[in-house]
């Protein structure tokens, strides 16, 4: 099994092709508001390190969200014309989940501008409520209520997070794909008003 993993969700570009469990390429790095001129250089880059052809992918896994307006519609519409015209799989994660990994108790925190920032707590993989958007002034509240690793924007409430390993964490979440079966009908996953994200 081939996987062609992608995340341009927020701040980082993150490409990763896998036969079954094994990383056989893939980058990492930081592209805010460039993931557009550079996914497609990085994607031909591993595929090539790999070996591969894009015929050579079984399925292609996306984060749908939240994230950037823009960033997370980069990675989605590329899986999408991938999927649609060579009649590929795609799966979907949440953003959340692909930053908490399978930590056992984790809380992720991205900056959602206007002094508010996405929230979810995790735990092994799964999201345990709701992803929602919180006041940056709610924050500690939400932590001392949720204790658990903190990831992503931890410099909003001036606490340090843990670096994830995005690469390591897209296959071993594996067990938590969502199948998308009308590749059409994929939306991202947004948690307000579209205008707020053109920034």
């Amino acid at each position: 099994m081939i996987s062609l993993c992608m995340d341009s969700a927020y701040k980082n570009l993150i490409l990763g092709v896998y036969k079954d469990k094994e990383l056989l390429a893939g980058v990492s790095i930081e592209a805010f508001k460039k993931q557009s001129e550079t996914i497609f250089v990085e994607l031909n880059r591993i595929l090539e390190e790999a070996k591969l052809d894009y015929a050579d992918i079984d399925r292609v896994v996306i984060t749908d969200g939240p994230g950037s307006y823009t960033g997370i519609r980069i990675a989605m519409t590329i899986a999408k014309v991938l999927c649609t015209t060579m009649h590929k799989e795609l799966y979907c994660i949440s953003t959340m989940q692909l930053y908490a990994g399978k930590e056992p108790m984790a809380n992720v925190i991205l900056d959602a501008r206007s002094k508010r920032a996405y929230v979810a707590h995790c735990e092994n993989g799964k999201i345990i409520g709701q992803t929602t958007i919180l006041n940056v002034e709610e924050l500690d509240d939400f932590l001392n209520s949720c204790p658990g690793t903190l990831f992503g924007d931890g410099y909003l409430i001036g606490k340090e997070t843990k670096q994830p390993d995005y690469l390591e964490n897209f296959i071993e979440l594996e067990d938590m794909y969502r199948k998308v079966d009308n590749i059409h009908a994929l939306v991202p996953q947004y948690l307000k008003e579209s205008d707020a994200y053109k920034v």
